[in-house]
């Protein structure tokens, strides 16, 4: 956590605390109040102080947030009033907790401090009061001067520098502060290309059922946009975002051009990604809400600065293919048309989706201090613009032409070859099923034929040969076709002896034996599935007559 800077003053009756935290959200604030000991929470600062004095908690007290300054000022009455509190302005001594030392013992017993550690051990989940603090410093200007630009506009800096510990789940860049644009860009490409699964697209790309369906949806602009030429400015918005209109606080800006124009690009590149998060949740935020825009949005997840309307297009498509659930080209296109449709309604509809935003991210943690680098003076700015130029942005989103080739990730290809192996898979199944039918129909021809031929020979011959078997001619055919057609492992077993049968048979009941089930001249056809070979096996002829 991070120890703010504070002063403190004092009146007759009561001590002020005025505590700076500009990057916090300012409905979150912890007091504790006991005597001497001063405690304030908003993450993520934290301020342990203790007093000359002793102050109480008994309904006088009143705070007050100046949102502009990110100044905090507590006014808390003193126990004793009129009493003077010494040494206010020796900050260190007030950050010590009770009864430490200014230094450690030379000599400390190990053991003792082993078995401490281990009678502890069960209390090691509470939180530690008496953490270490250290006085804040304010970064020089020559510092600050040397630190790489970011925010709204380029104009912040500075920020990353004692809150990179909280603010690495929100931000890929490790050290915003010391990386230049252009090594921004190269990290973001990369971890682009990187987190980039073939697997994952083809999946959304042939089982696509689910994202056909999220295609069918239709937003709230939609129908929102649509009747804000019927209604005045105040009907457009919602008790809840009046409210938050009211709560920002006039700013000006001085912009030159190129910065204006990195400020028009990062809002599309911003409200590219709102529109995929609505249109994948269909309205409905989730858990995931604050996670979605920001991971989509270069600006908001690597600090981005854009040249063109198709570098935004380019990096937020790779975006899409890499780090969402739905990962579709078809969506990327959505959102480019969804995008062109807020901006065409003016900016009453960009500022509703920047309310939404803000929203989203005020309630995450720690999101939040997106807010603070680029959406609150979004939704400022954005009053102040003409709409003319809002909806001028409306025209080349839609004439963009972003295609798979332009996001560098070899979609094509990739496409191509999982085609092309899905037709031969499919190709060669129907080849074997296609061969495979018309052997068996010529081997059933031929055994007809066959069969034909003998019983007319059998006839002629009645009585001649009555008593021998006849030939079992009709299976030969079969098994030489299926032997040409099918390419797999064929293996004939020999038929069993007479006397090897005997020996296999079970017992029959009472002594007698089991009746056989087969026909004398019935082909046995066994097909095994693990090594596709086909195993023949003929069926002797029975020695007992019925």
């Amino acid at each position: 956590m991070i120890t703010p800077a504070f002063e403190l003053s004092q009146e007759d009756d009561f001590l002020i605390f005025s505590i700076r935290v500009p990057y916090t959200r300012t409905s979150e604030f912890d007091l504790y109040i006991d005597g001497e000991d001063f405690k304030f929470y908003a993450k993520p600062y934290f301020l342990r102080l203790t007093l000359p004095g002793r102050i109480i908690e008994d309904g006088r007290e009143k705070a007050s947030f100046d949102i502009n300054k990110g100044l905090f000022t507590l006014r808390v009455p003193k126990e004793t009033a009129g009493q003077h509190f010494e040494g206010l302005e020796m900050l260190t001594s007030l950050l010590a907790p009770r009864g430490s030392k200014s230094a450690k013992p030379l000599v400390e017993d190990l053991d003792a401090c082993s078995r401490s550690e281990e009678g502890e051990e069960e209390d090691s989940d509470d939180f530690d009061w008496q953490v270490e603090q250290e006085v804040y410093t304010e970064s020089s200007e020559q510092l600050l001067n040397s630190l790489q630009k970011y925010g709204f506009g380029n104009k912040r800096s500075g920020v990353f520098i004692r809150l990179q510990e909280e603010l690495s789940g929100v931000i890929d860049v490790r050290n915003p502060d010391a990386t230049t644009a252009v090594e921004r860009r190269q990290g973001r490409l990369s971890a682009e290309s990187a987190k980039f699964d073939p697997d994952h697209y083809l999946a959304d790309l042939f089982e696509d059922e689910a994202i056909q369906n999220l295609l069918k949806f239709h937003p709230w602009w939609t129908k929102s946009c649509q009747a804000q030429a019927e209604q005045s400015e105040t009907e457009n918005f919602s008790e809840e975002e009046r409210e938050q209109l009211r709560r920002f606080t006039n700013r000006s800006y001085l912009l030159d051009k190129k910065c204006l124009h990195h400020i028009w690009l990062s809002l599309v590149d911003i409200i590219l990604a709102y529109t995929y998060e609505i249109r994948t949740t269909e309205g409905e935020h989730s858990v995931e809400s604050s996670w979605n825009i920001r991971k989509l949005s270069g600006t908001l997840c690597w600090l981005e600065t854009y040249n063109s309307i198709q570098e935004v297009l380019v990096s937020f498509g790779r975006r899409v293919l890499c780090y969402p659930l739905y990962r579709n080209f078809s969506l990327i296109t959505a959102a480019v048309h969804d995008t062109a449709l807020i901006f065409q309604s003016g900016k009453i509809c960009v500022l509703k989706c920047l309310l939404d935003i803000h929203k989203i991210f005020r309630e995450n943690d720690p999101a939040y201090i997106l807010n603070d680098l680029y959406i609150t003076d979004y939704c400022v700015w954005i009053q102040r613009v003409k709409s003319k130029k809002v909806t001028a942005l409306a025209e080349p989103l839609r004439k963009a032409a972003l295609r798979k080739v332009d996001l560098g990730l070899e979609l094509d290809e990739l496409e191509a070859a999982a085609v092309l192996a899905q037709e031969e898979e499919e190709g060669g199944d129907l080849k074997l099923a296609g061969s495979t039918s018309h052997s068996l129909s010529r081997a059933r021809s031929n055994s007809s034929g066959s069969s034909e031929k003998e019983e007319s020979e059998d006839s002629g011959s009645e009585g001649t040969d009555a008593d021998g078997p006849p030939e079992p001619a009709s299976t030969r055919p079969l098994i030489e076709e299926l032997g040409e057609s099918v390419e797999a492992e064929l293996s004939i077993s020999e038929p069993l002896s007479n006397t090897d049968r005997e020996k296999t048979k079970p017992p029959g009941p009472q002594g007698t034996e089991a009746q056989p089930h087969t026909a004398s001249t019935r082909t046995l056809l066994e097909v095994h599935l693990h090594r596709n070979p086909l195993l023949i096996v003929e069926a002797s002829e029975d020695t007992e007559d019925d």
